[in-house]
Protein backbone atom coordinates (compact mmCIF):
# COMPACT_ATOMS: atom_id res chain seq x y z
CA UNK A 1 0.00 0.00 0.00
CA UNK A 2 1.52 3.39 -0.97
CA UNK A 3 1.23 6.18 1.83
CA UNK A 4 1.31 9.70 0.23
CA UNK A 5 0.53 13.02 2.68
CA UNK A 6 0.64 15.70 -0.41
CA UNK A 7 -2.42 16.45 -2.14
CA UNK A 8 -0.34 17.51 -5.98
CA UNK A 9 1.27 14.12 -5.47
CA UNK A 10 -2.04 11.85 -5.10
CA UNK A 11 -3.08 14.25 -7.94
CA UNK A 12 -0.08 13.01 -9.76
CA UNK A 13 -0.43 9.89 -9.36
CA UNK A 14 -4.11 9.27 -9.73
CA UNK A 15 -3.78 11.15 -13.28
CA UNK A 16 -1.44 8.76 -14.19
CA UNK A 17 -3.72 5.62 -13.54
CA UNK A 18 -6.41 7.15 -15.10
CA UNK A 19 -4.15 7.53 -18.31
CA UNK A 20 -3.34 4.26 -17.97
CA UNK A 21 -7.43 3.56 -18.18
CA UNK A 22 -7.64 2.32 -14.74
CA UNK A 23 -10.54 2.45 -12.83
CA UNK A 24 -10.57 4.01 -9.78
CA UNK A 25 -12.14 3.61 -6.15
CA UNK A 26 -12.43 6.25 -3.63
CA UNK A 27 -13.56 5.28 0.19
CA UNK A 28 -12.82 8.67 2.80
CA UNK A 29 -12.93 8.21 6.03
CA UNK A 30 -12.05 9.88 9.17
CA UNK A 31 -10.48 7.08 10.82
CA UNK A 32 -10.88 5.17 13.94
CA UNK A 33 -11.87 2.37 11.42
CA UNK A 34 -13.88 -0.55 12.41
CA UNK A 35 -15.29 -3.26 9.37
CA UNK A 36 -18.18 -0.84 8.22
CA UNK A 37 -14.84 1.02 6.40
CA UNK A 38 -13.26 -1.89 5.19
CA UNK A 39 -16.15 -3.39 3.42
CA UNK A 40 -16.27 0.10 1.47
CA UNK A 41 -12.61 -0.84 0.64
CA UNK A 42 -13.91 -4.88 -0.32
CA UNK A 43 -16.77 -3.13 -2.56
CA UNK A 44 -14.09 -0.60 -4.25
CA UNK A 45 -11.44 -3.46 -5.06
CA UNK A 46 -14.46 -5.42 -6.57
CA UNK A 47 -15.34 -2.94 -8.98
CA UNK A 48 -12.58 -1.15 -10.03
CA UNK A 49 -8.22 -1.51 -10.70
CA UNK A 50 -7.17 0.77 -8.07
CA UNK A 51 -8.28 1.50 -4.53
CA UNK A 52 -7.70 4.78 -2.41
CA UNK A 53 -8.60 5.58 0.69
CA UNK A 54 -8.02 8.84 2.86
CA UNK A 55 -7.98 9.27 6.88
CA UNK A 56 -8.44 12.79 7.37
CA UNK A 57 -10.56 14.10 10.58
CA UNK A 58 -12.45 17.07 9.17
CA UNK A 59 -12.65 20.35 11.71
CA UNK A 60 -14.69 21.78 9.07
CA UNK A 61 -17.54 19.61 9.68
CA UNK A 62 -17.77 19.97 13.86
CA UNK A 63 -20.22 22.45 14.78
CA UNK A 64 -19.13 21.62 18.46
CA UNK A 65 -15.34 21.83 19.26
CA UNK A 66 -15.34 19.36 22.17
CA UNK A 67 -16.79 16.84 19.80
CA UNK A 68 -14.07 17.12 17.74
CA UNK A 69 -11.08 16.88 20.49
CA UNK A 70 -13.25 13.71 21.54
CA UNK A 71 -12.96 12.15 18.34
CA UNK A 72 -11.13 8.74 18.05
CA UNK A 73 -7.84 8.78 16.50
CA UNK A 74 -6.18 5.20 15.86
CA UNK A 75 -3.81 6.35 13.01
CA UNK A 76 -1.17 3.27 13.43
CA UNK A 77 -4.21 0.29 13.47
CA UNK A 78 -6.24 2.30 10.52
CA UNK A 79 -3.04 1.71 8.37
CA UNK A 80 -2.50 -1.93 9.19
CA UNK A 81 -6.71 -2.72 8.61
CA UNK A 82 -6.74 -1.21 5.16
CA UNK A 83 -3.18 -2.71 4.46
CA UNK A 84 -4.53 -6.17 5.14
CA UNK A 85 -7.79 -5.12 3.20
CA UNK A 86 -5.66 -4.40 0.36
CA UNK A 87 -6.19 -0.94 0.11
CA UNK A 88 -3.86 0.87 -2.68
CA UNK A 89 -3.33 4.25 -1.85
CA UNK A 90 -3.86 5.98 1.25
CA UNK A 91 -4.07 9.57 1.84
CA UNK A 92 -3.38 11.23 5.13
CA UNK A 93 -2.85 14.62 4.75
CA UNK A 94 -2.69 17.71 7.40
CA UNK A 95 -5.48 20.48 8.07
CA UNK A 96 -2.83 22.69 6.31
CA UNK A 97 -2.71 20.49 3.15
CA UNK A 98 -6.28 20.28 2.73
CA UNK A 99 -7.40 23.93 3.62
CA UNK A 100 -4.37 25.67 2.43
CA UNK A 101 -6.07 29.07 2.67
CA UNK A 102 -8.28 28.15 6.06
CA UNK A 103 -11.71 27.12 6.23
CA UNK A 104 -13.32 30.28 8.49
CA UNK A 105 -14.32 31.79 5.39
CA UNK A 106 -14.79 29.73 2.95
CA UNK A 107 -17.54 29.24 -0.25
CA UNK A 108 -21.27 28.41 0.79
CA UNK A 109 -23.16 25.12 -0.79
CA UNK A 110 -26.79 25.92 -1.25
CA UNK A 111 -28.01 22.44 0.08
CA UNK A 112 -31.50 23.65 -0.12
CA UNK A 113 -33.89 21.74 2.09
CA UNK A 114 -31.51 18.65 2.94
CA UNK A 115 -29.70 20.94 5.50
CA UNK A 116 -32.72 22.32 7.06
CA UNK A 117 -34.29 19.22 8.68
CA UNK A 118 -32.61 16.36 10.96
CA UNK A 119 -28.90 16.22 11.07
CA UNK A 120 -28.98 19.72 9.34
CA UNK A 121 -31.08 21.18 11.92
CA UNK A 122 -29.32 20.09 14.78
CA UNK A 123 -25.72 20.47 13.39
CA UNK A 124 -26.00 23.93 12.32
CA UNK A 125 -22.89 23.93 9.64
CA UNK A 126 -22.30 20.53 9.89
CA UNK A 127 -22.85 19.81 5.89
CA UNK A 128 -21.05 23.08 4.43
CA UNK A 129 -17.93 21.65 6.27
CA UNK A 130 -18.68 18.26 4.71
CA UNK A 131 -19.29 19.78 1.29
CA UNK A 132 -16.21 21.74 1.93
CA UNK A 133 -13.95 18.59 2.18
CA UNK A 134 -15.32 16.37 0.07
CA UNK A 135 -15.10 19.10 -3.19
CA UNK A 136 -11.85 19.21 -2.05
CA UNK A 137 -10.66 15.56 -1.65
CA UNK A 138 -12.67 14.61 -4.66
CA UNK A 139 -11.10 17.24 -7.11
CA UNK A 140 -7.77 15.77 -5.90
CA UNK A 141 -8.56 11.96 -6.02
CA UNK A 142 -11.13 12.39 -9.14
CA UNK A 143 -12.65 8.46 -8.72
CA UNK A 144 -14.43 7.07 -11.20
CA UNK A 145 -16.35 5.51 -8.02
CA UNK A 146 -17.19 6.95 -4.61
CA UNK A 147 -17.99 4.85 -2.00
CA UNK A 148 -20.34 5.85 1.21
CA UNK A 149 -22.13 4.13 4.09
CA UNK A 150 -25.32 4.44 4.75
CA UNK A 151 -25.34 4.51 7.89
CA UNK A 152 -24.80 8.15 7.28
CA UNK A 153 -27.86 7.93 5.05
CA UNK A 154 -28.44 12.29 4.71
CA UNK A 155 -25.04 12.76 4.40
CA UNK A 156 -24.61 10.60 1.61
CA UNK A 157 -27.60 12.52 0.06
CA UNK A 158 -25.81 16.24 1.05
CA UNK A 159 -22.74 14.43 -1.09
CA UNK A 160 -24.56 13.65 -4.07
CA UNK A 161 -25.97 17.17 -4.25
CA UNK A 162 -22.92 18.79 -3.59
CA UNK A 163 -21.57 16.29 -6.91
CA UNK A 164 -23.97 18.08 -9.01
CA UNK A 165 -23.53 21.41 -7.46
CA UNK A 166 -19.61 21.18 -8.38
CA UNK A 167 -20.70 19.88 -12.42
CA UNK A 168 -18.96 16.49 -11.56
CA UNK A 169 -21.89 14.24 -11.60
CA UNK A 170 -21.47 12.53 -14.81
CA UNK A 171 -17.38 11.63 -13.80
CA UNK A 172 -18.15 10.25 -10.63
CA UNK A 173 -20.52 7.34 -9.46
CA UNK A 174 -21.67 7.18 -6.21
CA UNK A 175 -22.37 3.84 -4.37
CA UNK A 176 -24.36 3.46 -0.96
CA UNK A 177 -22.91 0.21 0.70
CA UNK A 178 -25.09 -1.28 3.41
CA UNK A 179 -24.56 -0.26 7.14
CA UNK A 180 -22.78 -2.97 8.75
CA UNK A 181 -23.86 -3.96 12.40
CA UNK A 182 -22.83 -5.38 16.14
CA UNK A 183 -24.31 -8.77 16.26
CA UNK A 184 -27.34 -6.84 18.46
CA UNK A 185 -28.20 -4.64 15.68
CA UNK A 186 -25.40 -2.12 16.78
CA UNK A 187 -24.83 0.10 13.75
CA UNK A 188 -20.57 0.35 13.36
CA UNK A 189 -19.36 3.72 14.42
CA UNK A 190 -16.06 5.11 14.83
CA UNK A 191 -17.95 7.16 18.13
CA UNK A 192 -18.53 3.63 19.06
CA UNK A 193 -14.94 3.46 20.91
CA UNK A 194 -16.18 5.97 23.10
CA UNK A 195 -19.06 3.70 24.73
CA UNK A 196 -18.02 2.13 28.13
CA UNK A 197 -19.34 -1.68 28.69
CA UNK A 198 -22.63 -0.30 30.15
CA UNK A 199 -23.35 2.19 27.57
CA UNK A 200 -22.67 -0.25 24.36
CA UNK A 201 -25.43 -2.73 26.03
CA UNK A 202 -27.57 0.31 25.83
CA UNK A 203 -26.74 1.66 22.42
CA UNK A 204 -28.58 -1.45 20.90
CA UNK A 205 -31.97 0.15 22.06
CA UNK A 206 -31.68 2.47 18.73
CA UNK A 207 -31.57 -0.44 16.61
CA UNK A 208 -34.66 -1.86 18.58
CA UNK A 209 -36.49 1.08 18.24
CA UNK A 210 -35.70 1.76 14.50
CA UNK A 211 -37.05 -2.18 14.42
CA UNK A 212 -40.06 -1.51 16.23
CA UNK A 213 -40.77 1.07 13.68
CA UNK A 214 -40.18 -0.93 10.92
CA UNK A 215 -42.38 -4.03 12.48
CA UNK A 216 -45.18 -1.85 12.76
CA UNK A 217 -45.10 0.73 9.82
CA UNK A 218 -48.72 0.35 7.91
CA UNK A 219 -50.21 -0.79 11.14
CA UNK A 220 -50.06 2.18 13.44
CA UNK A 221 -49.87 5.93 12.78
CA UNK A 222 -47.11 7.70 11.55
CA UNK A 223 -46.39 9.85 14.27
CA UNK A 224 -47.49 7.34 16.89
CA UNK A 225 -44.92 5.06 15.93
CA UNK A 226 -42.73 7.70 16.05
CA UNK A 227 -43.50 8.77 19.68
CA UNK A 228 -43.23 5.45 20.82
CA UNK A 229 -39.93 4.82 19.43
CA UNK A 230 -39.01 8.08 21.40
CA UNK A 231 -40.05 6.73 24.58
CA UNK A 232 -38.09 3.34 24.53
CA UNK A 233 -34.86 5.24 23.92
CA UNK A 234 -35.97 8.12 26.72
CA UNK A 235 -36.69 4.97 29.27
CA UNK A 236 -33.07 4.05 28.50
CA UNK A 237 -31.86 7.12 29.64
CA UNK A 238 -31.30 8.80 25.99
CA UNK A 239 -31.43 12.04 24.74
CA UNK A 240 -33.06 12.39 21.71
CA UNK A 241 -32.80 15.08 18.95
CA UNK A 242 -34.90 13.53 16.48
CA UNK A 243 -37.17 9.78 15.20
CA UNK A 244 -38.46 10.88 12.16
CA UNK A 245 -39.92 8.58 9.35
CA UNK A 246 -39.25 10.65 6.37
CA UNK A 247 -39.54 9.91 2.33
CA UNK A 248 -36.21 8.10 1.41
CA UNK A 249 -35.84 9.94 -1.88
CA UNK A 250 -35.73 13.24 -0.37
CA UNK A 251 -36.42 13.48 3.57
CA UNK A 252 -39.81 15.05 3.59
CA UNK A 253 -41.29 14.47 6.90
CA UNK A 254 -44.55 11.71 6.23
CA UNK A 255 -47.56 11.88 7.66
CA UNK A 256 -49.26 9.21 6.55
CA UNK A 257 -48.12 6.54 4.19
CA UNK A 258 -50.31 4.87 1.14
CA UNK A 259 -47.78 1.37 1.83
CA UNK A 260 -45.98 2.30 -1.73
CA UNK A 261 -43.59 5.17 -1.49
CA UNK A 262 -40.31 3.97 -0.09
CA UNK A 263 -39.25 5.46 3.31
CA UNK A 264 -36.95 5.50 5.49
CA UNK A 265 -36.85 5.71 9.80
CA UNK A 266 -33.84 7.96 11.07
CA UNK A 267 -32.81 9.02 14.65
CA UNK A 268 -30.33 10.47 16.45
CA UNK A 269 -30.08 10.64 20.46
CA UNK A 270 -27.07 11.51 23.23
CA UNK A 271 -25.88 8.55 24.73
CA UNK A 272 -24.78 10.34 28.30
CA UNK A 273 -22.49 13.08 25.84
CA UNK A 274 -21.73 10.75 23.07
CA UNK A 275 -23.90 11.50 20.34
CA UNK A 276 -25.40 8.43 17.81
CA UNK A 277 -26.93 8.34 14.93
CA UNK A 278 -28.72 5.11 12.98
CA UNK A 279 -31.17 4.86 10.25
CA UNK A 280 -33.49 1.93 8.31
CA UNK A 281 -35.54 1.26 5.56
CA UNK A 282 -38.83 0.72 6.02
CA UNK A 283 -39.81 -1.37 2.66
Amino acid sequence: MILLKKAAELSEYTDAQRKNRKRIGFAPTMGALHPGHISLIEFSKKENDLTVSSVFVNPSQFNDSKDFEKYPVTIERDIEMLEAAGCDLLFIPSVLEIYPAGFKHAKKYELGFLETVLEGKYRPGHYQGVCLVMERLLKIVMPDNLYLGQKDYQQCMVIKKLIELIGIEKLINVNICPTLREADGLAMSSRNMRLNKEERQTAATIFKALSFIKLNTGFKNIALLEQEAIKMLEEKKFKVDYVEIADAKNLEEIKSWDGKKKIVALTAAYLNDIRLIDNLILN
